[in-house]
Parts: C-alpha cells; structure tokens; sequence
C-alpha cells in the first residue's frame, strides 16, 4: 500500500513570535522534520498543505505575508506538492482527494497545526474519503481554548482530540513509531 505524509499547515504564524503561536510548535516542527526525513529517504510521497486565511476580519495567514509562509523547519523540495487551503478541512474545494487517487496512495501519515481544527478536520474528511490514517501524536501541536469561562489547557486539548481521532478515524501513534512500523512493513 502507498503510503503519503500530509503536512498539514507548519506555518510561521503558528511558530515563537508568529501571530498566533502555539505551544509546542518548535517541538512538532522537529518531530514532523524526523518523518520528512524518513518519507525522503524511502522515497515516499510528501504532501504539504498551506492554510490562506480567506474569511473577513482574518488576523493571520494572510495571504502575501511571512506568516503564510510553511516554516523553513519543514520547508518543501523541489517535486514535493503543496496544496492551498481556505477551510480547516485540507480536502475542501483543494485537487488533495483527486491527487492522492491519482498518485494511488492508500494510506496518509498526518501531522501539522492545530490538533484541535484542521488535523482533526483533515484526519476525518481523509476517513470519509476512504483512506486508513495514521495521526503523529508528537508532530501535531494546539493551544488552550475557552468554553464556558474555562480555560482548557493546550496539552489537554491535544490530548483529548487526539482521543477522539483515535481508534475509529486513525491510529493515533509517536513520530518514531510511525517509522518503525513503516520500516517493517
């Protein structure tokens, strides 16, 4: 079965110093480099998608700016696709379904920003779609969230989408051990 890595918005916004950081980027950016890396080296499918902020009063991801921008920690090669995105899910009115039906890849490696919206709508939609996925606890990163008047903690929000996908969307596996199965399989 042919096996593609989607990367799913590692952009500079989302990095220290961005317009909307957060925790744990820097971490997920080096986990998602071990993946590209091996993806590379086996000389498997890598697939970067770009979120482009469409909707009116949008503060980041504009289009034109730095922040837009897939992070030079991750930055594509020459041949490697990227795709532009305006909604969460990485499938939405994007050429992704159609391309990985004509690349013929069977099963979707995902990691990337935000756990808790386009990982989640990307790692759905891409089940929907048929394929089996494999989510990179590790190479994902969120922030908190507030509902209620409560704050939720990123790491809890992390984990508790993660949950969520886990066992029916994906399997829900570290970057490493991502690699080990590939290996040996």
């Amino acid at each position: 079965m042919k096996t593609a890595l989607v990367l799913v918005d590692i952009q500079n916004d989302y990095f220290p110093g961005g317009k909307m950081e957060l925790e744990g980027s820097v971490e997920a950016g080096l986990k998602a480099q071990e993946l590209i890396a091996y993806f590379r080296s086996a000389q498997l499918r890598v697939v970067y998608i770009q979120h482009l902020s469409a909707r009116p009063g949008a503060t980041f991801f504009l289009p034109g700016t730095s922040g837009a921008a897939i992070h030079p920690s991750v930055a594509p090669l020459e041949g490697e696709m990227v795709f532009q995105k305006n909604y969460p899910n990485s499938f939405r009115d994007t050429p992704l379904l159609e391309f990985l039906k004509g690349a013929q890849v069977g099963r979707l490696i995902i990691a990337g920003m935000m756990t808790h919206m386009c990982i989640d709508a990307t790692t759905r939609a891409a089940f929907d779609n048929g394929f089996p996925c494999w989510v990179a606890s590790d190479a994902c990163a969120t922030r908190a969230l507030t509902f209620q008047e409560r704050t939720i903690s990123a790491k809890d929000v992390h984990a508790s989408f993660l949950a969520a996908l886990n066992g029916i969307y994906a399997q829900v596996l570290k970057a490493d051990e991502i690699i080990g199965q590939l290996r040996r399989a």
